[in-house]
């Protein structure tokens, strides 16, 4: 993904050093993109970021007030786009609290226009990724919100077999479990009840019951 077409793609930079961030706007404008600010620290960056929206924003690792990471963190917080950082080096540990601060790719010193535009195209995927992966856990989230259980103790009328709910109220058992659970509730009899309201024809529909193909 670059800049080059009919639109051009914004990006916001941050960069403390002014001889620094000439660079990376010649590098990013040499990749095709449209750069629509820099940001001189890292709160300044977070206000370019939520008034802008750019495609992606490049930020250095070391700026004042806050840094690339701590700035990452807040745009992921808060105006989510996909973010590069900027560093002279990148170690293991590095990488990981890159990732864990939602940072896309990062750029070395001083970035070419090609690695700069791989670098954002990078970000720009793992941003995508990284948002379809948080709707499906909203998704599942809310899928389980919707499973309601039974749990604890119910108390239970011995003589109507009515039960208490948490606000003290009795109900029916079968109102109660269809308002706390997704079962529906149907009605039959059970070979007891059966023995004593139809004892006539008790013992052949218990039987008929038991066996189908009688």
């Amino acid at each position: 993904m670059t800049g080059i077409g009919p639109v051009k793609l914004t990006v916001v930079i941050a960069e403390d050093d002014f001889l620094v961030s000439k660079e990376v706007v010649r590098a990013a404008e040499g990749a095709g993109f449209e750069v629509a600010g820099v940001a001189r620290d890292g709160e300044e960056a977070v206000a370019l970021v939520a008034r802008v929206r750019p495609a992606a924003a490049i930020l250095d690792i070391e700026m004042p007030k806050l840094s690339g990471l701590d700035a990452a963190r807040r745009i992921r917080d808060t105006s989510p786009v996909p973010v590069v950082i900027l560093t002279a080096y990148g170690t293991g540990d590095f990488l990981r609290q890159a990732g864990e601060a939602g940072v896309g790719a990062y750029l070395t010193k001083p970035p070419t226009p090609g690695a700069l535009a791989r670098a954002v195209e990078i970000a720009v995927a793992r941003h995508a990724d990284l948002t379809e992966l948080r709707r499906v856990n909203e998704d599942l989230r809310n899928a389980l919100a919707d499973i309601r259980t039974l749990q604890g103790l119910l108390s239970v009328c011995s003589g109507c077999r009515k039960i208490r709910d948490d606000a003290g109220a009795w109900m029916p058992l079968e109102k109660y479990v269809t308002e706390h659970t997704n079962a529906r509730v149907t009605h039959g009899l059970c070979p007891d009840c059966l023995r004593v309201y139809y004892p006539d024809v008790a013992e052949e529909v218990i039987r008929s019951t038991e066996d189908p193909a009688t």
